[in-house]
């Protein structure tokens, strides 16, 4: 059973997606719009540390090197699925094969602190 911990972990990867995402769209627009795009990301980065720095306390702590690099692949492939699906980035095969064998070693680095 997945510890609660992992779950802070998904979801503060899941905002640093969001919080990039923010970034990019903050480049796109001016005025209003762009102080929102603002405020979403500092939203976002302060929801993602705040939760990654849960997940690395508590009863069944996660270790920061394990936690850090999974919170972040989860950002990194967070953020390249949303630049393919909100910025119309290039979907081409060694961005989703190289995109693949970093959720294979994220799934490893769960699996194998599970066990240490």
């Amino acid at each position: 059973m997945i510890s609660i911990n992992w779950i802070f972990l998904i979801v503060g990867g899941l905002f640093e997606a969001l919080f990039a995402m923010s970034l990019g769209k903050m480049q796109q627009t001016s005025g209003r719009e762009m102080w929102l795009w603002l405020i979403a990301f500092f939203i976002s980065v302060s929801l993602s540390m705040y939760l990654l720095f849960k997940s690395m306390g508590g009863a069944h702590p996660i270790p920061t090197g394990t936690a850090y690099a999974v919170w972040a692949g989860i950002g990194a492939v967070g953020t390249v699925i949303l630049g393919i699906l909100v910025f119309k980035e290039p979907v081409t095969f060694w961005r989703l094969f190289f995109l693949s064998a970093l959720i294979f070693s994220i799934v490893g680095l769960q699996i194998t602190s599970a066990h240490s």
